[in-house]
């Protein structure tokens, strides 16, 4: 079994110094004086990428674009020329790992690496398990092995910087790496994630999260934004604002995840409270009570709390504000309404109220969010 897993939290540290490169100057490296800077440089900042099976390859490319190459350009502005000595690193090396796009891979290291590494990155991985709350429609990424886990313990207790993209949370806080700290992952596994994991303090409205020593992303495209996070604690503004133009991205984005996500409609279907449910999106704009959920559930309003916690993972008023937010963001997006109509529609009541929610929820105003994501109404 897996020891201390549950005591590494404790122990968090600053991560280990980056340390200098040696530089090996490629076809795009014409000036000899920048190539003889670079061949000075003696020291390597590893960074070991997991390959978890099957692998999502788009998460675990941002790692391979952002920390593998050596850009001349980028590297020639630094007062001291150094770069990241990228590992891809699987359980079994030598071995092909399968992606989700019918694909494989062939990872040189195995999970001595990651232990040795300064950096470790476990991106997403596209498997599927099947929750304990798969019951009321919540479903979450597969558990690697003990031996991944262990691997990521002692990886920790050296000291390494510990990070994650997207669902590649869940491997983290299962080694117990999460245990007290802040973190956060894709919104879509957000309801699994906190009911699995209760001593995590889940952050579901940025792109990322840095915890220290241990870092998490939120879905896929934040991997970006927390990679160029970590370029400029390692190396400072300047070379992030490079790798960004490189990527063609925003050397940093403003807001919160939620923002730049579109919010699921809500699963009514499956739980005892399917036809209630239906009944309160189709009503959201009445003024309703928990007594009228519960009166139409022909429960007491005690029993009604209580089950419906048990079935949907959160209160009736949440729930029932959760939608109404849904459906003002998807007013402001289609709809050229005022506010206070946004508001008195989607049963916010009022606009300083719906500003209020909105701002707490994406970080914006109504008007900025109009502004990013006006659509047409038949989207």
């Amino acid at each position: 079994m897996i020891a201390n897993m549950r005591n590494v939290a404790a122990n968090a540290g600053a991560a280990s110094p980056i340390g200098a490169v040696p530089w090996e100057p490629g076809e795009d490296v014409v000036d000899p004086v920048l190539a003889d800077a670079m061949s000075t440089v003696t020291e390597d900042h590893v960074v070991a990428v997991l390959a978890p099976e099957p692998l999502s390859p788009f998460e675990f490319a941002i790692a391979c674009e952002v920390f593998g190459i050596r850009r001349s350009e980028v590297i020639a502005r630094m007062a001291r020329p150094r770069w990241y000595d990228l590992r891809v690193c699987a359980q079994r090396p030598g071995v092909p790992v399968a992606t989700s796009m019918g694909f494989s891979i062939v990872a040189e290291h195995g999970l001595d690496a990651v232990v040795d590494a300064d950096t470790v990155i476990v991106p997403m991985a596209s498997k599927w398990g099947v929750s304990e709350t798969h019951r009321a429609g919540w479903r979450m990424p597969a558990l690697p092995d003990d031996e991944v886990l262990q691997a990521l313990v002692d990886a920790a207790e050296r000291g390494a910087r510990i990070v994650s993209f997207c669902s590649g949370a869940f491997t983290l806080a299962e080694a117990g790496l999460l245990d007290g700290r802040r973190a956060t992952t894709h919104w879509l596994f957000l309801d699994a994630f906190r009911r699995r994991y209760p001593t995590v303090e889940v952050v579901p409205d940025v792109l990322y999260v840095d915890a220290g020593q241990v870092l998490t992303s939120a879905g896929s495209a934040a991997g970006l934004d927390l990679s160029l996070h970590l370029l400029r604690a390692d190396h400072g503004a300047d070379v992030a604002d490079l790798v960004a133009r490189r990527l063609v991205i925003p050397p940093h984005r403003d807001g919160g995840q939620a923002q730049y996500t579109t919010v699921p409609p809500p699963r009514t279907g499956g739980t005892p409270f399917a036809e209630l449910l239906d009944w309160l999106v189709a009503s959201l704009h009445e003024p309703l009570t928990v007594s009228d959920m519960a009166a139409r559930a022909a429960m007491s309003p005690r029993t009604f709390a209580r089950r419906f916690a048990e079935a949907t993972g959160t209160t009736p008023l949440q729930w029932l504000t959760t939608q109404r937010l849904a459906r003002a963001r998807q007013l402001l997006e289609t709809t050229d309404l005022t506010v206070d109509v946004v508001a008195a529609r989607s049963g916010l009541g009022s606009a300083a109220n719906l500003r209020s929610r909105l701002r707490d929820a994406c970080g914006v105003s109504p008007s900025a969010y109009r502004q990013r994501f006006k659509r047409d109404a038949a989207a």
